[in-house]
């Protein structure tokens, strides 16, 4: 997989130098501040193709998904790109922009299936013997293999002793050894250092399934109790993240201003008020606030409620007309960046729960009280990657995905996640 994703950096960087070079032809007169434009545009580019998954293995194997993940990465990267060349003067020609753009969306997603595909289909799989029992830890291993296409293989599980491994190690029929037992490695510790020290790679089960799947299991953590208590124990809002949310959210604010306005009024004219829907949700450290949305559902009174056996299942009787186009789009959160200014959201971040379903969640999911180390948000990596909860199962999993992202957060991270919120919105990929 290393070699895969050297391949990866280097089409990437491959990418860059030829775009650069191919604009440094139509800029004239070219001096820094031009220059450092064309950077940001190709850099911005790069950047939305990534978020949009241009060069994962699920991508890269159909040439129609490589243009539709360029496609839409470009179109948003540009975007962007735009909004910080703005400020400068003088600005890249529009011949330039152009330019750059069809480059990214014709020829590159072509060279990028072509050499990536057939690197794939050449890359032998690496092959794992795991210290560990598969009765406990197989299933994981299984959805791994699964999502690395093969490329990921598990040859044989052991609960070993240390002459029993050190007999194994001699055999040579595998690439690495995985730990994926933190106490069955104390007992084996000595040999695998010694095989470490000899070049037999030594690699941990926690690296390989949070780079593949993407989410930390709550079994994985079970296995590695000591190493996640010391991971999450890191865990806290930096000055990055705050600047992050108070730029986004007042960029937000600015941008949604008309459509917030048009929605208002058209909220008003059909169902009166109230316009703004507020209610008690969770947030950092478990400490309530009011969260707020534009009002979708009918404002029913008390008796009508009764009337309907379920509320909570008949929704679709219950929604407005305006509120059938705002939940389709997610513009009814457009509010919630008024609670990002505020400090009780970010704008990204797991997402806010009812008090109802926090509770239930938290007697019946372990660790879940670890996602509320971070500001609740707009949108998230849970959001993105999973469907809709319907049930503790699925709030399970979509807690594995919120802890990943507390444990991995970045401001490339959250850059990604809101360009793949936007590609939800207009109704491409992601998770509804």
């Amino acid at each position: 997989m290393l070699r895969l994703r050297y391949i990866k950096y280097s089409l990437v960087s491959g990418f860059l130098i030829l775009t650069f070079l191919i604009q440094l032809v139509f800029i004239q007169d070219w001096n820094f501040v031009l220059i450092l434009q064309a950077l940001i545009l190709d850099f911005a580019i790069i950047l939305g193709i990534y978020a949009f998954r241009g060069f994962d293995n699920s991508t890269i194997t159909s040439l129609n998904a490589c243009f539709v993940a360029f496609f839409s990465g470009t179109l948003l990267g540009s975007l962007f790109a735009l909004l910080v060349i703005l400020f400068f003067r003088p600005r890249i020609s529009h011949p330039v922009f152009l330019i750059t753009m069809i480059l990214a969306v014709l020829p590159f997603p072509i060279l990028s299936n072509l050499i990536l595909k057939r690197a794939l289909k050449t890359l032998p799989p690496k092959k794992y013997l795991v210290v560990g029992r598969e009765s406990e830890i197989g299933e994981i291993l299984r959805e791994v293999e699964r999502t690395s296409m093969g490329k990921i293989q598990v040859i044989g599980y052991m609960n070993p002793s240390p002459m029993a491994l050190e007999q194994a190690i001699t055999t040579n029929i595998f690439d690495a050894i995985l730990v994926a037992d933190q106490k069955l490695y104390r007992s084996v510790e000595s040999v695998l250092e010694k095989a470490s020290s000899q070049g037999k790679s030594v690699e941990f089960l926690p690296l390989i399934v949070e780079q593949t799947l993407k989410r930390i299991p709550i079994e994985l953590i079970d296995k590695f109790k000591e190493y996640y208590e010391i991971e999450f124990s890191k865990v806290s809002i930096s000055p990055a993240k705050k600047v992050f949310d108070i730029i986004f959210a007042l960029i937000g604010i600015i941008i949604g201003s008309p459509i917030m306005a048009i929605l208002a009024i058209a909220i008003f004219v059909e169902s009166g008020r109230p316009i703004i829907f507020k209610q008690k949700r969770i947030g950092t450290n478990m400490k309530p606030f009011t969260f707020i949305k534009f009002r979708s559902l009918k404002n029913l009174g008390e008796t009508e409620l009764e009337k309907l056996n379920n509320p909570n299942a008949t929704i679709k009787q219950r929604v407005t007309k305006v509120g059938k186009l705002m939940r389709k789009f997610r513009i009814d959160e457009l509010p919630q960046f008024f609670n990002v200014l505020n400090g009780t959201m970010s704008v990204i971040g797991p997402r806010p729960e009812m008090p109802a379903y926090h509770n239930q969640c938290l007697k019946n999911i372990p660790y879940y009280s670890l996602r509320y180390k971070m500001k609740p948000g707009i949108t998230g990596w849970a959001q993105i990657n999973y469907k809709h909860t319907s049930g503790l199962e699925d709030y399970k999993i979509k807690t594995e995905y919120d802890l990943y992202y507390i444990k991995n957060r970045s401001i490339l991270l959250d850059l990604q996640i809101t360009l793949r919120t936007i590609e939800t919105m207009l109704g491409m990929k992601g998770a509804r």
